[in-house]
């Protein structure tokens, strides 16, 4: 067993447990840095509790539901985006050839269940099971969960979601069914931030795919601030946005 993590105890939440400190998560000498807890439900108020902690759920089926809270947290600070010039020039190429439309909140239910059949790279299945599924959904009707759509001659082709409170945007999942989709639809959630003051979107955990487009690391204390100072913000009206192309220029 020499050189094997050994995991501390991990909290079991009960239907009215509060959400332990996360500063309690699982360090990175363990086998699941950043979990949190497990059990409780994933209602309205839980979620929403989470989220303004830093907290989120991610779990297979089969899995109780666990919590997580990662440090160091992957954030996209949104005007360190880059948005490549061969990405500007394949949206240009879209306008150019087709009916090309981005939009938020035009069809929620659409997106998630497009996100839920995505393949994922080394993992078999996802983490968008059907109970995740429903209470996002909850969350869209709350006004707290929103998606970013990209359409070609009216077919949905590319997008994400996300959850909001006040100006803090949390990345959820995307889905693209072509090249550079998820990312067309990531720099209209970007452009639309910048807008609005959004200065972080949070990515949860390191992939290469957010790092190539200009997400960091930063310390889960620093992430936690810039939550807390975003909450009480009054959140955009996403459904109602517009795109301005003349924006999108290449860094």
């Amino acid at each position: 067993m020499s050189g094997q993590p050994i995991n501390p105890p991990l909290q079991w939440l009960e239907a009215h447990t509060p959400f332990p400190c996360v500063t309690t998560a699982w360090d990175s000498d363990t086998g699941a840095p950043g979990l949190l807890a497990a059990g409780g439900d994933l209602n309205l108020d839980r979620l929403v509790s989470a989220y303004s902690k830093g907290i989120f759920p991610w779990f297979s089926q089969g899995q109780p539901i666990l919590w997580w809270s990662p440090t160091p947290r992957m954030v996209l600070q949104t005007h360190q985006f880059r948005l490549h010039r061969s990405l500007v020039k394949t949206m240009q190429r879209y306008r150019s050839a087709h009916a090309f439309e981005l939009s938020f909140d035009r069809d929620f239910d659409q997106v998630i269940q497009n996100c839920a059949q995505a393949p994922r790279q080394k993992q078999a299945g996802t983490w968008i099971v059907p109970a995740m599924v429903h209470a996002y959904k909850a969350l869209h009707r709350a006004g707290l969960a929103h998606s970013a759509e990209v359409r070609l001659d009216g077919e949905l082709i590319a997008g994400l979601y996300f959850v909001c409170l006040g100006k803090a945007v949390f990345g959820e999942s995307m889905f693209t069914h072509v090249r550079d989709g998820s990312k067309i639809a990531l720099t209209a959630l970007v452009h639309v931030c910048l807008r609005h003051g959004i200065d972080v979107i949070d990515c949860q955990q390191n992939t290469q795919h957010l790092a190539s487009l200009g997400a960091i690391e930063m310390p889960r204390s620093d992430f936690l601030k810039r939550v807390e100072c975003n909450l009480l913000a009054n959140s955009p009206d996403w459904s109602s946005q517009t795109i301005d192309w003349a924006a999108f220029k290449a860094t």
